[in-house]
């Protein structure tokens, strides 16, 4: 699954445990007509994919729905969901690729010594 929309938040990477477990959480909010705060966790090694992200840009991230149950020490069983991100693409970049700018059109000559009898090439 994937979320599009502007990151509000990035919080630094917390260790847990004696394991060294790590978790990141960033917010996106949704560019919809009720715009939604999306708390999204990056673990492990994919905290670090926050690096190079900071608060305001548009980004698209690709999620996993997680769920989870748990029974507390009284026996009643209690349900967790968590939404786990796995990779981040700005969505500035992706538009413009890796092609360069196209010239203006001020840069281009007009063709002025064209022959159609020279660029009759057809086949048949």
């Amino acid at each position: 699954m994937e979320i599009q929309g502007k990151i509000k938040m990035i919080d630094e990477t917390k260790t847990y445990g004696t394991n060294g477990f790590r978790k990141r959480e960033m917010v996106i909010t949704t560019e919809e007509q009720y715009p939604q705060h999306i708390l999204v966790e990056f673990v492990q090694d994919k905290t670090d994919l926050l690096n190079n992200f900071k608060e305001g840009q548009n980004v698209k991230v690709s999620i996993n729905l997680r769920g989870r149950e748990w029974v507390n020490p009284q026996g009643e069983t209690k349900y967790f969901n968590s939404i786990t991100g796995w990779r981040i693409e700005n969505l500035s970049d992706s538009v413009s690729g890796d092609m360069p700018p196209m010239p203006p059109v001020e840069a281009f000559e007009p063709a002025n010594d064209l022959n159609e009898e020279d660029h009759d090439d057809l086949p048949f």
